[in-house]
């Protein structure tokens, strides 16, 4: 059995559609997966669900095809959770671009704190490894990405429909992060932990909840991949 590969495009998708892919996805289809023209892959843009195409043509760097079928309605995210996380170096942050997008996370945001190690994104890069993980988990919609800001503009900022949830260290009184069935977000900070002043600034938010994620002190991209599967685990919260 043949897999139908999947992409992302950011064409509408309805019966009768016919549109041209880009160039690094007609390179994707034809020299990696060796597919040609009549051939059956599925389709999706965050908006319009997933859909059942045809490759009417592949040659080279260009590709079209022609939509039939629905396959998936678009629906609601399961869940609706931010993942805000302390800006960390390239390879690590491409990590949890990844994997919180497998994970479910509905928007990304990276924060600039006071022990902060890295201080810029490659946006576009960023936003191909999340489309990437959205095509291999089989989700509809791509999390969307915000550029990095100073932890005091989140939280400023921060929607008051939405609770917020800091992972914190060495916290006495901090509660254990639950399940919780609503608009969420966590905050995970760098690898030296928060300043005091900033501290100050989480316990003090009216919208902020601090929690632990358990007795060990984990690298910052295992405490988020942690973090939100407790967080959209099954049960009560």
């Amino acid at each position: 059995m043949t897999t139908e590969p999947r992409l992302f495009v950011e064409a509408s998708l309805h019966a009768g559609a016919s549109f041209a892919l880009v160039p690094a996805q007609a390179h994707y289809l034809g020299t990696v997966l060796r597919r040609g023209a009549g051939d059956r892959v599925l389709l999706f843009n965050g908006r319009d669900g997933e859909w059942h195409a045809r490759l009417t043509e592949l040659r080279r760097e260009r590709a079209t095809v022609a939509v039939d079928a629905v396959l998936r309605p678009q629906a609601e995210e399961e869940t609706d959770v931010w993942l805000a996380f302390a800006l960390l170096k390239r390879d690590a942050t491409d990590l949890v671009v990844q994997k919180a997008t497998e994970l479910g996370a509905t928007a990304l945001l990276p924060v600039l704190t006071a022990r902060t190690n890295a201080g810029r994104v490659n946006e576009a890069r960023l936003a191909a490894i999340a489309i990437e993980a959205t095509e291999q988990s089989e989700r509809l919609t791509v999390p969307r990405i915000h550029p990095p800001q100073p932890l005091a503009t989140l939280l400023d900022a921060w929607p008051a429909d939405r609770r917020l949830f800091a992972a914190l260290e060495r916290v006495p009184d901090a509660a254990p992060l639950r399940p919780f069935h609503g608009k969420a977000g966590l905050l995970i900070g760098p690898e030296g932990g928060f300043a005091p002043v900033e501290l100050d600034a989480l316990r003090n938010h009216p919208l902020v909840t601090v929690v632990t994620l358990g007795p060990r002190i984990l690298r910052a991209e295992t405490a988020c991949l942690a973090g939100l599967t407790l967080l959209q685990a099954p049960g009560s919260g």
